[in-house]
């Protein structure tokens, strides 16, 4: 049985949500950078135009 092609490639929604999940972790803890919500805000909006870009087949 051949493998399907679609379970080769990478979940890019999968790394996402897990990397905004670490981000979110990261920013509750007491020593916060005081940079990582201008970052998670940055990466947010950049996810949001990407979803727009691509229709939603982020």
């Amino acid at each position: 049985m051949d493998p399907n092609p679609e379970d080769a490639k990478p979940d890019a929604s999968k790394q996402v949500a897990e990397a905004h999940s670490l981000l979110m972790r990261l920013k509750e803890t007491k020593n916060a950078h005081p940079e990582l919500d201008e970052a998670i805000e940055k990466l947010e909006m950049a996810l949001s135009i990407l979803t727009t870009n691509t229709g939603g087949m982020l």
